[in-house]
């Protein structure tokens, strides 16, 4: 298992310096989020420069975006903002996908398309081009959303066959998965008794992994991606925490407070280390 950090406090020297810190504190990853206007959520900055400034300042962890909503973005431009950051970075950046949280008014506030179905066939299209830019080969595309004229993306990016894309799926939901399993990692969104979101456990897990090596073959690698808060005064209970779910097969765990992370929190927990 791989451990990363979602840096979701801090202006924009401090969270580059955080991404530093956690490199040396021993972390795999580092990650910002994709958000325009998110009330209560103070300072916003836009996500691919963001990514630049933490590309710049580490040498060896994954870092992306957690998560992108390609449904509101030009995919081509898309293709060229991740192809840059993957050369920028010599090859370590992600790109985390999904529709797109619409309490969010860079959505409905702006004139974006809000409805799920076409939300998600923007998703669909959108990858599809992507990747077919980050090969470098001539392509076209005529879809029911975007078209384009036969053109070629260069340079392609460094990590081929193409940059690793990690999908939200609501689990197990067969459609969602699907889309998830075609593509190189799964971020589950499961739903409680009581409607609303609920962690996975070890038995989800398992059933994830057993579906990727359905889909895609017993050697192919697939990311099962998690995440949680864990204690940082207590690493004990941290490794705890997550041991069942690396057990079970989950590849990464995300540190992701959301709601109460301070500049001064995501410290402590980075130079706590990650839970392993």
């Amino acid at each position: 298992m791989r451990y990363g950090i979602i840096l979701t406090a801090g202006d924009i020297h401090e969270i580059a310096a955080m991404a530093a810190e956690a490199e040396d504190a021993g972390w795999d990853g580092v990650f910002y989020w994709d958000r325009m206007a998110i009330p209560g959520a103070d300072p916003i900055y836009d996500p691919w420069v963001t990514l630049a400034a933490i590309a710049v300042r580490t040498e060896r962890v994954r870092f992306g975006a957690i998560v992108t909503p390609p449904a509101r973005r030009r995919p081509w431009k898309l293709a060229r903002e991740t192809m840059t950051l993957d050369h920028l970075s010599r090859g370590r950046i992600v790109l985390p996908v999904g529709l797109g949280a619409l309490d969010d008014p860079g959505f409905g506030g702006v004139g974006e398309p809000t409805d799920r179905r076409i939300r998600a066939e923007l998703l669909d299209e959108s990858l599809e081009i992507l990747t077919r830019a980050w090969s470098g080969a001539p392509f076209g595309y005529e879809g029911k959303h975007y078209q384009m004229a036969e053109m070629v993306f260069r340079p392609p990016s460094l990590q081929q066959p193409r940059i690793p894309i990690w999908v939200v799926a609501l689990w197990p939901r067969e459609k969602s998965v699907a889309r998830a399993l075609r593509y190189d990692g799964i971020l589950p969104y499961l739903v409680g008794p009581d409607g609303g979101p609920t962690a996975a456990t070890p038995e989800d897990v398992r059933a994830m992994v057993s579906a990727a090596r359905e889909r895609k073959g017993e050697g192919e690698p697939f990311d099962i991606i998690l995440d949680g808060t864990t204690p940082a005064d207590d690493a004990d209970a941290a490794r705890e925490q997550v041991l069942p779910l690396a057990e079970a097969g989950a590849t990464w765990w995300i540190e992701s407070d959301w709601q109460n992370a301070s500049v001064a929190s995501l410290r402590q927990r980075i130079a706590a280390g990650p839970p392993r």
